[in-house]
């Protein structure tokens, strides 16, 4: 890309209202794996804000590689790796890799309205398996969604991708701390989810037209799948990607997960001990919380700013272990 190019995409960006912050995706250069590498599964997150579901036979290890597309900046990749095949796909089967957006944090898309604005996604891919992939945007609010394909080249050989999504002038998004747009990356699809045509324009959802074309990337225990580069931002043009420091990639990931590493109980009277939790940022929403290696305990206190724990590790005075606060969309 020429300096005049990358100028004139700047631009666009200004136009389209942003230079920085310009990137919605959460974790698109895939730097945070709080939950580290996960194995055998069939749904969960992988890296911070990314979640993969199989709806088949297909079961995945998925952890952070280091394996990335060359000087591009990148450090770290998602790396999904079929452990179980599903080589018969069922009709009602399905398999993706899932970003979900808060309704509050896509207002600047002006959907549903007549100044709706298009929005352009990129993304590095490198894939064992060759042929047409999909794409979809699908809005929770009003069941909509639109779709755009893209094709694997050549195997295990990184491949930058950029699709442009229509405006929709139909459906705002709520304005909220629920999900309200998500971007689904098919992998696998049944025919219930392919037997249409894709459906390049928003429309009601319609499920035999989301997918269509899409190849089977689960289809061998060789198969593997990396990506990293994932940006999405408002308007027609791609814009260089927005590398973001990565305190403030974990900062905006433990919004949704944070976990506090090995932490130590106080005496607090003899009979239990104590301990309090300070997130380290505002949750989403109250979260679910976990206590791991503790020898017992009870979880008390509510909120999205702090928790108390009040552990009974009969009588001791001390006592050791992680608390896991969970406010997933």
């Amino acid at each position: 890309m020429t300096k005049a190019r990358q100028l004139a995409d700047l631009g666009n960006a200004y136009d389209d209202g942003a230079l920085s912050n310009r990137n919605l995706v959460t974790n698109g250069s895939m730097a945070v794996h709080q939950r580290g590498q996960q194995t055998s599964v069939a749904n969960g997150y992988t890296a911070d804000r990314f979640y993969i579901r199989s709806g088949g036979s297909a079961r995945f290890t998925t952890d952070k590689s280091s394996d990335v597309p060359s000087g591009q900046g990148f450090g770290s990749s998602l790396h999904i790796n079929v452990t179980t095949a599903d080589t018969s796909v069922g009709t009602s089967d399905f398999g993706l890799l899932r970003h979900i957006f808060e309704g509050q944090n896509v207002q600047s898309i002006c959907k549903g309205s007549s100044s709706s604005k298009p929005v352009t996604l990129q993304f590095w891919i490198k894939s064992s398996v060759t042929g047409t992939y999909a794409v979809e945007l699908y809005d929770e609010d009003n069941s909509r969604q639109v779709s755009q394909s893209y094709a694997v080249n050549v195997a295990n050989t990184w491949e930058k991708k950029i699709l442009t999504f229509p405006a929709d002038t139909s459906g705002a998004f709520d304005n909220d701390n629920n999900g309200s747009l998500f971007i689904q990356w098919g992998l696998s699809m049944g025919t219930n989810f392919t037997s249409g045509t894709l459906n390049t324009t928003w429309g009601s959802l319609t499920s035999a037209n989301r997918f269509s074309g899409q190849v089977n990337a689960f289809s061998s225990t060789s198969n593997n799948i990396y990506i990293t580069g994932v940006q999405l931002e408002v308007g027609d043009t791609a814009t260089p990607f927005e590398h973001k420091n990565v305190g403030q990639e974990i900062l905006a990931c433990q919004r949704y997960y944070e976990r506090t590493g090995t932490v130590y109980t106080c005496d607090y009277g003899g009979s239990h001990s104590i301990y309090s939790h300070v997130y380290n940022v505002v949750k989403r929403a109250v979260p679910t919380r976990t206590l791991v290696g503790f020898e017992s305990g009870t979880v008390s206190g509510t909120g999205n700013i702090y928790s108390n724990y009040i552990y009974r590790p009969n009588n001791q005075a001390a006592n050791s272990g992680e608390a896991i606060f969970d406010a997933e969309l």
